[in-house]
């Protein structure tokens, strides 16, 4: 190990570091005396210094000002009479600068150029830390596949150098990566492996990360009440460390979508009683209102604490979900506001996933306009194309599954909205949809692949497309698929001719009865009585 690394000051912060032992590390950066002063570069062990202080500052300590101030004695040309690995150190600091800036084309160039010199780096733990960065660069562009190699190749040098908790901290972030990827067995097992480690440790950040993975899987899942759980968990363990922490706006936004989707469901229970003429119960009414008032609230507790760190993601975020909040409540102008601040926020930094989630708002909105007769009908038609279109195409720049899915069905259901004749096309994106959703659990977005279906199947043109099959025109479809296809053509309209009766359909077309209401369920029909 060089010299400059064996100061006790350096050797304890990479070892805390390693460890996970933060009150420990930040006892020795606060012991120092004007910190600022050892990161300029006539101090030998600076460069050294200068990274594992971006590192610290990551988990916690300060913020980003301080390792910016230190770049400024590092200019790019200068760096030529730097040894590689100071070289190397000040090229880690300036990635991890880059990241907090959201530059992050900027910061992967930077982390690839640091793996680059892999071969002349005898450093494990430093080479952990570059490929778990460059990890971080790819997630935030949604390119999992290529997130998820390097976090790998990141947790296996931290192990090699006997790092086993920054490799559980690791751990955290590849449960998530294959979580995204709908491999929710495997993200648990590597949980619930991180939990035991992190455990011992008083890494808060690493620990409410924890609790906020367990609270997006039970999200998926349709717990809300565990899901709402667990993320008030995760921001008791950010505040440990800092009320204002950046993952603690993260949770607070996800708390805001959650009580949004609860608010939903008492909604439907709401309107279920209007309809059957019943008078809802008072205390509904004032739960529904409670639940709305709450996200609203977490949400704009979460753009406070976005607006101090810059993070035009999280910002981005807290607008598309507030913009959904007050779509529920037909505040559609409000809505449209909070999307376009979106947008351009997502714009401007080239970020396909918030600008695929506010063109998906713009483009509710739009649907919503038309539905209420809203401004010139043929305007807002063409404007609700446009943002379903380019929601599609900002998704397929990523590899967010759902949020393509999501894309796609509202593209399907706003061309049925838009143009009775685009039937056939509405039922290929159905298709499309439902194949990204295949074994996703049946959830919101589910339910609008269902009155997608729905709508296809009613207004579909069933008779041109026996008529393709007839002459061999089948496209991509196999065999089984165009035998759930012509199912889902046939079933729902004998179900009508037979007065709605899953039993007389059954003995008509001699199926089961579950037959008959699996495919009358996928197209979010309900059967009657058997």
């Amino acid at each position: 190990m060089p010299v400059l690394l064996e100061s006790a000051l350096l050797s304890g912060l990479r070892n805390d570091l390693g460890q996970r032992r933060i009150d420990a590390g930040m006892a020795r950066l606060e012991g120092l005396a004007a910190p600022e002063r050892k990161l300029r570069s006539s101090v030998p062990d600076a460069p050294a210094l200068l990274c594992y202080v971006a590192q610290w500052v990551d988990a916690g300590w300060r913020d980003i000002e301080i390792v910016q101030d230190g770049l400024l004695s590092f200019p790019p040309g200068a760096r030529g009479e730097l040894s590689l690995l100071d070289y190397v150190h000040v090229l880690m600091a300036e990635g991890a600068v880059q990241v907090a800036q959201e530059e992050v084309e900027k910061a992967k160039a930077t982390f690839d150029l640091v793996i680059t010199l892999s071969p002349e780096i005898p450093d494990p733990q430093l080479l952990s830390l570059a490929h778990f960065w460059k990890s971080r660069c790819h997630r935030k562009q949604g390119v999992y596949d290529a997130a998820l190699e390097e976090v790998a190749k990141g947790h296996a040098l931290a192990c090699e150098a006997g790092m086993i908790p920054m490799a559980g901290a690791m751990r955290v972030a590849e449960s998530w990566l294959l979580f995204q990827k709908g491999k929710t067995r495997e993200a648990l097992r590597l949980l619930n492996d991180a939990e035991a480690v992190m455990s011992a440790t008083d890494d808060y950040i690493t620990l409410g990360n924890i609790e906020s993975s367990y609270g997006r899987m039970y999200r998926r899942e349709g717990r809300y009440d565990l899901s709402l759980r667990h993320f008030s968990r995760a921001i008791e363990e950010y505040a440990k460390r800092d009320p204002n922490h950046r993952n603690l706006a993260r949770s607070l936004a996800n708390m805001g979508y959650v009580e949004r989707l609860v608010a939903l469901q008492l909604r439907k229970r709401i309107d279920a009683d209007a309809e059957q003429k019943r008078k809802s119960d008072p205390a509904l009414r004032r739960e529904y209102e409670r639940v709305r008032q709450d996200a609203l609230d977490h949400l704009d507790r979460a753009s406070a604490i976005y607006s101090i760190h810059h993070q035009y993601r999280g910002s981005g975020t807290a607008f598309v979900n507030r913009g959904f909040l007050h779509l529920d409540s037909g505040d559609l102008q409000r809505a449209e506001a909070e999307a376009m601040q979106a947008y351009a926020l997502g714009d401007e930094k080239h970020d396909y996933i918030l600008k695929a989630r506010a063109r998906l708002l713009q483009c509710l909105v739009a649907n919503a306009k038309l539905e209420e007769g809203i401004d010139d009908p043929a305007w807002v038609a063409h404007m609700a194309l446009e943002y379903s279109r380019q929601a599609v195409e900002d998704a397929r720049q990523t590899e967010n599954r759902r949020l393509l899915a999501r894309a796609l069905i509202w593209h399907g259901l706003t061309l049925c909205n838009t143009n009775p004749n685009s039937g056939e096309q509405a039922r290929e994106i159905s298709e499309q949809a439902a194949q990204l959703l295949k074994n996703e659990v049946q959830d919101h977005i589910w339910e609008d692949l269902q009155t997608l279906k729905g709508k296809v199947v009613k207004g579909g043109k069933m008779d041109s497309t026996l008529q393709a099959w007839s002459q061999g025109v089948v496209g991509e479809r196999s065999f089984n698929q165009l035998t759930e296809d012509f199912a889902d053509l046939i079933i729902p309209k004998v179900w009508e001719h037979e007065g709605r009766k899953v039993a007389r359909v059954a003995r008509k077309l001699a199926v089961s009865p579950k037959k008959v209401r699996r495919v009358l369920a996928r197209l979010g029909l309900h059967g009657g009585n058997s």
